[in-house]
């Protein structure tokens, strides 16, 4: 399997029979995961989805759930790219932390830490209820909304003024060819 052919992105709807399928033989509960299809990430190669793995969200923090793979051979492989998908998306979507319960090896050697006590304490209730040990990666800092907007209006300061210094800049330029101008004209 050559990696290059392949795609990885967000599931769409042409994609349900596909991942039904593989939901189905990996024995999930295709009926509940078919109303959330949208929280998969898929790759695809020659228009047929080779494997697929679910983020669920709950506020600033996600749950990797539900992977299935058309070909066990490849799922390590699979899992790689769907792993750097799923980091990629955590971060853009704003998440805090991730958190997963699959268990298969490639899973340990990840960036993925089994979750101490002080953290595990983070958990959303939406993930909670199953015994499983959990791992997590911390993609960010956790910030209180009070520092987290002091940080964003500090860095659209910053902003404001690099914009003011370069119209101040543009201004003397401009002030420098007007005062050209008015001396070509006094001359002739």
């Amino acid at each position: 399997m050559t990696t290059a052919n392949l795609q990885v992105r967000r599931a769409s709807v042409d994609d349900l029979p596909q991942l039904i399928s593989l939901w189905q033989q990996e024995q999930l509960p295709s009926s509940t995961l078919e109303k959330r299809f949208k929280d998969f990430q898929v790759v695809e190669g020659a228009n047929k989805v080779l494997g697929a793995i679910g983020l669920e969200v709950a506020g600033t923090e996600g749950r990797l759930h539900s992977e299935v793979f058309a070909h066990p051979e490849q799922a390590d492989a699979l899992r790689g790219m769907l792993w750097e998908r799923m980091q990629v998306v955590g971060k853009n979507v704003g998440l805090v932390r991730i958190w997963t319960q699959l268990s298969t090896p490639f899973w340990s050697r990840t960036r993925l830490e089994y979750a101490p006590d002080g953290v595990l304490s983070k958990l959303p209730g939406a993930f909670a209820g199953d015994p499983r040990p959990w791992r997590v990666l911390q993609l960010k800092d956790e910030l209180s909304p009070a520092v987290a907007a002091e940080r964003e209006f500090e860095v659209y300061r910053q902003m404001e003024k690099h914009r003011q210094a370069q119209i101040q800049e543009r201004a003397k330029v401009l002030k420098i060819i007007a005062s050209v101008v008015v001396m070509v004209v006094a001359v002739t």
